[in-house]
């Protein structure tokens, strides 16, 4: 399991927390996540066997949060 924090921009309250752990906690091989708008960071629990980082990076754009590098 690899553990890894995301910079996201775009989150704005409690329910875009909840929308980007449950997009990313429904991905094969990410067994948790935590989103936290107000530091703008997300932090995911993974096994990259099952799952690339570029993958989570692109469930998190497609969603229409911006993920900074």
């Amino acid at each position: 399991m690899e553990k890894i924090v995301l910079c996201v921009e775009g989150m704005k309250c409690g329910g875009c927390e909840s929308s980007v752990k449950n997009l990313l906690e429904a991905l094969d091989g990410v067994a948790l996540s935590t989103a936290d708008h107000a530091a703008n960071q997300v932090d995911i629990d993974f096994d990259a066997a099952l799952v690339s980082l570029d993958e989570l990076k692109q469930a998190v754009s497609d969603a229409g949060y911006t993920v900074v590098a």
